[in-house]
C-alpha cells in the first residue's frame, strides 16, 4: 500500500465533522486504485463559507460558497512526496446541506474528499461522459450506490444512508 500524506487542517468554527484516520484510509484506497504508486501529498483544508466564498469568487467568478474546490499542484520532476494539490471544503455548507446530523455529516465529508480527490487525479465532469465516469468511480470508493455517490452540492438536503449504501426516506 502506498503511503498519502494528509495534511488537514481545520480553519472552520465546526469540529467533529470528520475523522482523520477515516479519510486517510479512503485516500489511500483511491490512490491505490488508480495506479498511483509513489508516495502523495494532498492537503485538504476545511473552512466556512465567507473564505470559500473568496475562493469561489476568485477562481470561477461565482460570488457565493460552494461545497468543495480542488487546486491541482505542479511537481518539479522527481519530487518525492508527489504533491497532487489541494481540496478545500466548506464545513459550514456541509452543515447547511445535512440538516446538522453528524453522521450524515461525516458522510458528505467523505464523498467531497473522494469528488476532490478525483478532480485533483484529472477526472471532470463537465460532459455527461465524464460525470458518468466519477459517478462510477465514487460509488466503488465510497461504497455506496451510485444514485448516494453523486448525491451532494449545495442545495440537496441530506438524509443518512441505509445500510445499503441508499438514501433513507425523509418524512415531510
Amino acid at each position: 500500500m502506498i503511503a498519502t500524506d494528509l495534511r488537514i487542517r481545520n480553519e472552520s468554527t465546526r469540529k467533529r465533522m470528520y475523522r482523520s484516520d477515516v479519510l486517510t484510509r479512503l485516500a489511500n484506497r483511491i490512490l491505490e486504485a488508480e495506479s498511483i504508486s509513489e508516495p502523495s501529498e494532498v492537503s485538504i483544508l476545511f473552512c466556512d463559507d465567507p473564505f470559500m466564498s473568496e475562493l469561489n469568487k476568485d477562481y470561477r467568478n461565482k460570488n457565493s460558497a460552494t461545497d468543495v474546490l480542488s487546486f491541482e499542484q505542479e511537481n518539479m520532476p522527481g519530487q518525492t512526496p508527489q504533491v497532487l494539490g489541494d481540496i478545500i471544503i466548506s464545513l459550514e455548507t456541509v452543515e447547511s446541506n445535512c440538516c446538522g446530523d453528524t453522521d450524515t455529516m461525516r458522510e458528505e465529508v467523505r464523498m467531497l474528499v473522494c469528488h476532490g480527490l478525483l478532480h485533483l487525479l484529472g477526472y471532470d465532469h463537465g460532459t455527461e461522459e465524464e460525470k458518468t465516469i466519477m459517478h462510477q468511480k465514487q460509488a466503488e470508493y465510497l461504497g455506496v450506490s451510485e444514485d448516494a455517490a453523486w448525491d451532494f452540492g449545495p442545495k440537496k438536503k441530506r438524509t443518512p444512508l441505509n445500510s445499503q449504501g441508499e438514501r433513507k426516506a425523509r418524512g415531510r
